[in-house]
């Protein structure tokens, strides 16, 4: 299951790059196409890891998908911030909107991928055999 999600992470990010870069080509030129393929990768490496490690969390003990979600919530910004600050002060062709457009959008796209992936797995672990509540959770309810 988490190989085909990885791959439809992949793919989607490579079709959503797609997409984007020839309305960056207009915009920006030969930087715009370089720029957003830049941004797609600096967002595709953390999306993998927080894909990977929500996957494997929701695998697991139900007391921990909050901390997976929450440490998916807090690595992502960090590693995207970090790559575009060391980015921006050793380069100083990527100080520019041509840069920063894309990792804003390849940002919120991987964001919401990555939701769209994981929430179908999240929800029928909650749920018990037939897509109906667990027991211990419908006593409760």
């Amino acid at each position: 299951m988490m190989r085909r999600q990885l791959f439809l992470f992949v793919a989607g990010l490579a079709g959503a790059w797609a997409v984007f870069a020839y309305p960056a080509y207009l915009l920006w030129g030969e930087d715009g196409l370089v720029h957003s393929a830049v941004a797609a990768g600096l967002c595709l490496v953390p999306g993998i890891l927080t894909l990977v490690w929500t996957g494997l969390t929701l695998a697991g003990k139900p007391e921990m998908h909050l901390t997976a979600v929450l440490g998916g919530t807090a690595v992502r910004p960090l590693v995207v911030a970090g790559a575009v600050f060391a980015l921006q002060s050793a380069l100083p062709a990527y100080r520019g909107w041509s840069f920063l457009v894309p990792v804003l959008v390849f940002y919120l796209f991987t964001l919401g991928l990555e939701l769209a992936l994981l929430l179908p797995p999240a929800m029928a672990a909650q749920a018990g055999p037939q897509g109906r509540p667990r027991e211990d959770e419908a006593k409760s309810g």
